[in-house]
């Protein structure tokens, strides 16, 4: 039942990223599908995961050093979707804003109803849980 609820926690919180993002790059660009949303959503978590695990994981700082880790993966999350998206570091910043928002609001939402913890895979959680 375990490896249930895991596997569809994973699939809702992707789905919920993936029409985070969708609505996002909808408002602020001219090119926007679901197909390509998915595959942003799914490339930006890895990013956010990897460089969240390599430098607080593997290398293993501590003390004030320990906020380094999301700092870095917060930087490459803007960085990856610069390169996913045409236009600046500024339209990057913004659709990563826009998704976050959108996700908060759905996640909000969700849990104010009861039907889910407040958390999704693609989101750095730092900024959901402010």
């Amino acid at each position: 039942m375990a490896l249930t609820s895991s596997v569809l926690g994973f699939v809702l919180s992707f789905a919920v990223v993936t029409i985070a993002t969708y609505i996002s790059t909808s408002v602020l660009t001219s090119d926007s599908s679901i197909g390509y949303s998915a595959f942003a959503a799914g490339l930006t978590s890895l990013v956010w995961f990897g460089v969240t695990y390599l430098v607080s994981g593997t290398i293993g700082v501590n003390g004030y050093w320990v906020a380094l880790g999301p700092l870095l993966a917060v930087i490459a999350y803007f960085l990856t979707v610069d390169l996913l998206y045409e236009g600046s570091i500024v339209r990057a910043v913004g659709i990563s804003l826009g998704t976050w928002s959108v996700t908060f609001a759905i996640l909000f939402a969700a849990a104010s109803l009861g039907y889910s913890s407040f958390q999704a895979l693609g989101v750095p959680p730092a900024i959901l849980a402010g």
